[in-house]
């Protein structure tokens, strides 16, 4: 027997709202035109940082699952995760600003330096492939978290 649960705010039993609902990594959702259903824990990013790699320092401005973020030389930074991912094939997308907006540099896989389940590194190039310190930089990651 099919059974639906109807309601308008769901709150955990202290009744402190809904920070505190959990839902299982096998929990689904119907996609937007109804066809078929994901996973939901799949479909979600599992980290994220923007940050100012033009200064000599660069920080995090915000992020989320990030425990810190390493400058290794001009364009080239590692990320640092907080909750670790299950293996190295997990995803990243970055992208970044450099020279007053003339042109997008792009951050790539390394081949010099591998991922790991702890740490992504990104490279930023510009057109002409020569490593350059972007101001206005970021990441996502999606993959599995251990």
């Amino acid at each position: 027997m099919t059974s639906q649960l109807n309601v308008d705010t769901i709150v955990d039993k202290a009744g402190s709202g809904g920070t505190n609902v959990k839902v299982a990594n096998t929990s689904t959702y119907v996609s937007d035109g109804g066809a078929v259903t994901q996973n939901t824990v799949q479909g979600i990013a599992k980290g994220w940082i923007k940050f100012d790699g033009s200064i000599s320092t660069p920080v995090a401005q915000d992020s989320f699952n990030h425990a810190s973020l390493t400058d290794s030389s001009t364009g080239s930074y590692v990320n640092n995760v907080t909750n670790v991912f299950v293996n190295i094939n997990y995803m990243m997308t970055t992208a970044g600003e450099h020279d007053g907006g003339h042109f997008a540099s792009v951050g790539q896989f390394n081949h010099d330096q591998a991922n790991t389940t702890s740490a992504s590194k990104i490279d930023y190039h510009n057109t002409s492939a020569t490593s350059v310190d972007v101001g206005n930089a970021g990441q996502v990651l999606h993959g599995d978290l251990a």
